[in-house]
Parts: structure tokens; sequence; C-alpha cells
């Protein structure tokens, strides 16, 4: 198991999502959705391998991949390093992909 490290937009985004699941859909949604968060990022952690590269090779970034979240319409966007793997968004599928930074993600 790699450890993963959350870069400071993937935290914010995190954080974002939370308060806008909580404003709009409320606090049991909220807390289901930061448990299905840290799910998600222990089955990448445990194998970094599974999720999807076809965006990362859409957007020409190197080992980019991304991995849904169960029950919500958002994705982790990673790239596995030698020693952690390194969390770059939380994006969600109401976003516009390819309009997002990609230098947020080297």
């Amino acid at each position: 198991m790699k450890p993963v490290r959350l870069r400071p937009r993937a935290r914010q985004d995190r954080r974002d999502e939370v308060r806008y699941y909580r404003d709009e859909a409320g606090i049991r949604v909220a807390e289901k959705l930061v448990r299905t968060l840290e799910k998600a990022l222990h089955t990448i952690a445990e194998t970094p391998a599974i999720g999807s590269p076809a965006l990362g090779r859409e957007l020409g970034i190197d080992g980019l991949r991304t991995w849904l979240i169960d029950g919500f319409p958002l994705a982790f966007w990673y790239i596995e390093r030698e020693t952690h793997v390194d969390v770059v968004r939380l994006v969600g599928q109401r976003q516009d992909a390819l309009q997002i930074d990609p230098d947020e993600t080297t």
C-alpha cells in the first residue's frame, strides 16, 4: 500500500464538494460523501493501477488516472509515483474536464 497525498487543490476540491452536498442535500449525504471519499482513497492506495488512464491519454498527461466515486458524480484524478499516490484533483462530472488547467496536474 502506498501513502496517498492530496495536493492543495485536491483538498480544496474535497472541501468544496462536501460543502456543496451539505448545502444541497443535507448533512447525512455530506457525511456519506466523506466516508465514500475515504474508501476511494483507500482503494487507490491499495491498488494504484486500478484507475482509468483514458483521460490522461486524452489530456497528454503521462500516468494520470481517474477513479470514479461510488454513488456520486465525482472522480479523483491521480498519478502513481514511486513512493506515493499523488492525488491532483477531485473533479465533478458536471465540470468540463477538458477545460481544467492541465498544469495543475504536473
